[in-house]
């Protein structure tokens, strides 16, 4: 599989859908006409798209891939295993949703100021991370990418009181303590490396760290109840250095059909979580230090 360069595309014209498209003709032993009739189109048209002659619609393409996902051929999970079998030594391979698509090249200035840990470019260390978090978006798609943290500094954290704060400090929801000589060192340490490995927080591990932040958990009881999501490791490429040793490998179609089945487990992967949250909540009070006693 080729690398394609990052230095300029537009997501809607890099799916590669005519290689996809042999691809499942060879999975299934299915002919153009018998592919076309699937798809409620033309075996004159799905010839040209196979011949990658024309673009197809959005809605055109969705029914192509919900084809193929829903009798099984699971597109974008063969597509990561082959390229993680076919990284050279010292490479990583990142997955990054996107609701809309990249325009233009990879930026370090694109996301939010209160990100996590601040400005970066955001991927996760597994496909369904990455496609979970988009998968309520009508256009959203899925980039797998090579990277390389050779000659590169980096900074990497746990499921620790250093990862809280460091969120919290990023989020905004510490500028009361900014000041505070903890959390100046844990800023410095960030803003001084080129990349961020850390555990990915959700809409729901944020409230548990608002309600450390508000003084009603121990940073003991905030860590249990956080430990029991998870969600796997962000890698946040924060500097130019770290953008130039990243390449993208492909711009993958999030169909219908793969993206409720992400839906489907992150509910599922939810179920668990505020179950053991509780527990921790009442094993672990009183243990440990609320934030008044962290940043005295």
């Amino acid at each position: 599989m080729l690398c394609i360069s990052f230095l300029r595309w537009r997501f809607q014209m890099n799916f590669r859908v005519a290689e996809d498209i042999e691809l499942v003709k060879h999975l299934r032993g299915r002919t153009v006409q018998e592919l076309a009739d699937s798809c409620g189109t033309t075996p004159m048209s799905f010839s040209r798209w196979a011949r990658g002659a024309v673009q197809p619609s959005h809605e055109l393409l969705d029914s192509f891939y919900n084809d193929a996902f829903t009798r099984g051929i699971h597109l974008n999970q063969i597509k990561a295993q082959l390229y993680e079998e076919d990284l050279p030594p010292g490479k990583l391979l990142l997955f990054h949703g996107s609701k809309s698509g990249i325009d233009g090249p990879l930026k370090t200035d694109a996301s939010r100021l209160n990100n996590d840990f601040g400005q970066g470019f955001y991927c996760g260390e597994r496909l369904d991370q990455a496609a979970t978090f988009v998968h309520g978006f009508p256009r959203s798609c899925l980039y797998m990418l090579s990277a390389s943290t050779a000659g590169l500094t980096g900074v990497r954290f746990t499921v620790d009181q250093d990862w809280m704060l460091s969120i919290a400090l990023f989020r905004g929801r510490l500028n009361a303590y900014a000041d505070h000589p903890l959390l100046l060192e844990l800023k410095a340490r960030v803003l001084c490396a080129d990349f961020v490995v850390a555990p990915i927080a959700d809409n729901r591990m944020y409230e548990v760290i608002d309600s450390f932040i508000d003084g009603e958990l121990t940073d003991e009881q905030c860590r249990h109840c956080l430990s029991a999501t998870n969600l796997g490791s962000q890698h946040v490429l924060r500097t130019q250095r770290s953008i130039e040793r990243t390449s993208l490998l492909e711009c993958c179609f999030l169909c219908s059909a793969e993206k409720r089945h992400y839906g489907a487990l992150r509910i599922e992967s939810s179920r668990s979580g505020p179950n053991k949250a509780k527990a921790a909540r009442r094993l672990y009070r009183g243990v440990g230090q609320y934030i008044e006693e962290v940043l005295a």
